[in-house]
Formats: structure tokens, C-alpha cells, sequence
């Protein structure tokens, strides 16, 4: 799909303190190097490095989606005892240049999970 219009206006931030991400009531993920994506009009993403999530809580599953800014997504549903939400959390694996650092990152669907932000004290 082609676009006549500019580029959306995309900006990656670092997120301080801790980023707790719950599911549930259980904690999915913990990070103090999360990201926060801006992009047009849209609410703000979080993005959490791979290595801070509790991947026995993750399933991959076949859903995919492209996006002409960021690439090919693929996703994971959250699963924790008697709780299951399809394609929750996605990734880009290959992102496109312009948004390398989200690449090893996930984001997760806001209405999906609870964020809390903790200030790191130093």
C-alpha cells in the first residue's frame, strides 16, 4: 500500500525507571530499559527488551502483520492460568532502519496489560 502523504513522525525514547508490565496480576515483565514509541496520532507503545520478559508466559503464534514504517510484526499471546490473550505482545524482528532499536524489543497491547512505571532511585 503506498502512500502519498509524509512519513509519520516516529520518536524512540528511553523510558526511565522500571517498567513493570503485568498480566493478570503477574508479572510478565520488568525492565529499566524500556522504550517509548511516538508515533502520529497514536497513544504511546512501550517497548521492553527480550531478555527482561518471562518468556514461560509467551507463545508465538502464527499472526503477522506489515507496517510500511516498521516492518513485518510478528506475535505472542499471553498465557498464565485460566487467562489466555491472542496476539497481545508483538515484534519486529527486522525492523526498518529508521527504528533499529526497537529490534530485540516487545510491545504489548495496552488493554491487554496493566504498566507501571517505578522511579529508579539513585
Amino acid at each position: 500500500m503506498k502512500s502519498t502523504g509524509p512519513s509519520p513522525v516516529i520518536t524512540i525514547a528511553e523510558q526511565p525507571g522500571t517498567l513493570l508490565v503485568k498480566y493478570h496480576g503477574i508479572q510478565v515483565a520488568a525492565s529499566t530499559r524500556a522504550l517509548v514509541m511516538l508515533e502520529a496520532n497514536y497513544p504511546p507503545v512501550y517497548y521492553v527488551p527480550w531478555e527482561d520478559i518471562a518468556e514461560q508466559y509467551f507463545a508465538r503464534t502464527d499472526h503477522t502483520t506489515y507496517c510500511p514504517y516498521k516492518g513485518d510484526a510478528t506475535y505472542y499471546s499471553l498465557k498464565v492460568t485460566g487467562h489466555e490473550a491472542a496476539n497481545a505482545v508483538w515484534r519486529y524482528e527486522n525492523p526498518k532502519v529508521s527504528v533499529e532499536q526497537i529490534r530485540g524489543y516487545v510491545a504489548f497491547y495496552p488493554d491487554q496489560v496493566t504498566f507501571e512505571v517505578l522511579k529508579n532511585i539513585e
